[in-house]
């Protein structure tokens, strides 16, 4: 699999103003004219000058103009050479035209003997980084062309440092990078990177954006992709517990924020099915995992706390729903796992999944898995406490659900799953007889799921 295939590179705008589109398309002409008119240096809504947008985009044209540009300040030159020399390593792969940014860019910060530009010094170094730091002068900047894995670092290092981690650029190009390393095998560092992404993302973008649902995806196909040419012999690595584990329990850390988040409109419901679904989808990898019973336990607790918060995605499927239903499967771009899945119903009901919730339309797990012809789920929900003879809100059983399935119905008979309870229920709608303040609250929630 290319992995780099998966990430097109493109430019995010964010109130831009018209400097920053023609800083962006590479139109010099009209940015000529416009500053000529009285057109303003403006930030837009990630804090980018129309020069840092001109180096984020890669259009030297627009940098070396704006660089030598009257209101531009001494430390803007320096940054917008520095990006530029990271979009040259990360866009251009042109590692020689990325030095050359630098070295100008190092010649600026040292230009005034008296007043040297100095880099700031980082907090900690980072691990997904590989602990690198930036080159402080021109000796360790020229030792850099024979290190050419090290340029890559510190087209990452100096992009965090002028972007900052809440510009989607930042996070999407160490995604990127990750990517670069997975398609040459080298899986631990592409791992390492996209989980810095995710932490990033998570820290800085609103619950069930459409980037941290990106990354979530990434690493579902990454794991699939690992642990099908792990079973085929072929990879040298595997698939830990821990990172699988891990990945999960950040997935069910953006539903937890979707759902508390506090405000007038609620979570996309479409963006909340895809956090869902890929959730499902690394249950079931994590169900081919080998773990200890202390991890096993840490897992059925993670996907509990995940069902308690009752999560429902578009239609008003619950998780439930989304385990037995065909379109599960289709999450991305490549396959991750299969479903309806009998494996993933199964652990969903044994960590507490609600077996006679429903959807929009009235429709429990188990109309759903009829649907979709699985008497094998059929029947684990049907002992999971699921009636078979309940109707949703076109007064349609699984039963009805399953009279074209001539192989399901040969392996469900009706008769075996039908008790006196069900008969006296359909009984009581049948007839329209008065229930309700007659029978425990109980065994009205019971006769209401045979309406």
């Amino acid at each position: 699999m290319n992995w780099t295939k998966v990430f097109t590179i493109t430019s995010r705008s964010c109130g831009n103003t018209a400097l920053h589109d023609c800083a962006e398309s590479g139109s010099l002409e009209i940015m000529r004219m416009l500053l000529q008119y009285g057109a303003s240096m403006e930030r837009d809504g990630y804090g980018m000058t129309p020069l840092l947008s001109a180096s984020v985009t890669g259009h030297t044209n627009i940098v070396d103009f704006l660089t030598t540009h009257q209101k531009t300040s001494h430390r803007e030159r320096i940054d917008a050479l520095e990006l530029l020399g990271a979009t040259f390593v990360d866009k251009k792969r042109d590692l020689l035209g990325a030095l050359k940014y630098w070295k100008r860019a190092m010649d600026l910060r040292f230009i005034d003997s008296n007043n040297v530009v100095q880099k700031p010094e980082p907090k900690h170094l980072i691990m997904a980084y590989d602990y690198a730091k930036e080159v402080t002068n021109g000796e360790e900047l020229d030792g850099l062309i024979s290190d050419p894995d090290e340029m890559r670092m510190q087209a990452l290092l100096i992009r965090e440092r002028i972007l900052g981690p809440q510009h989607p650029d930042t996070s999407y190009y160490i995604r990127y990078r990750g990517a670069v390393y997975a398609d040459s095998g080298n899986f631990e560092r592409c791992i390492n990177l996209w989980k810095y992404a995710l932490d990033m993302q998570q820290c800085n973008l609103d619950p069930l954006s459409p980037m941290t649902a990106s990354s979530l995806l990434s690493f579902a196909e990454l794991f699939s992709f690992m642990l099908q040419d792990r079973a085929k012999g072929v990879l040298g690595t595997s698939v830990s517990f821990e990172d699988l584990m891990g990945i999960l329990t950040k997935s069910v850390l953006e539903i937890e924020r979707a759902v508390k988040q506090v405000g007038p409109t609620p979570p996309d419901p479409a963006q909340l099915s895809k956090a869902l679904s890929i959730i499902l989808h690394l249950i079931c990898l994590l169900e081919k995992v080998p773990c200890t019973a202390e991890q096993d336990h840490f897992k059925k607790q993670t996907i509990y706390r995940f069902l308690k918060l009752q999560p429902c995605g578009k239609n008003g499927y619950s998780p439930l729903h989304l385990a037995v239903d065909r379109n599960t499967t289709c999450v991305g771009r490549y396959p991750v796992c299969k479903f309806p899945s009998l494996t993933v119903a199964s652990i969903l009901l044994e960590c507490g999944a609600d077996v006679n919730c429903r959807d929009e339309d009235d429709n429990s797990p188990l109309h759903v898995a009829a649907s979709n012809g699985h008497p094998d789920i059929m029947n684990l929900l049907i002992s999971g406490g699921s009636h078979f003879d309940s109707t949703n809100a076109f007064q349609q059983t699984a039963c009805d659900l399953l009279d074209k399935k001539e192989l399901s119905r040969n392996i469900i008979q009706p008769i075996n799953h039908t008790t006196l309870q069900c008969l006296a229920a359909r009984v009581i709608v049948k007839h329209s007889l008065l229930y309700q303040g007659h029978i425990p609250e109980k065994l009205e929630a019971f006769v209401l799921l045979h309406r």
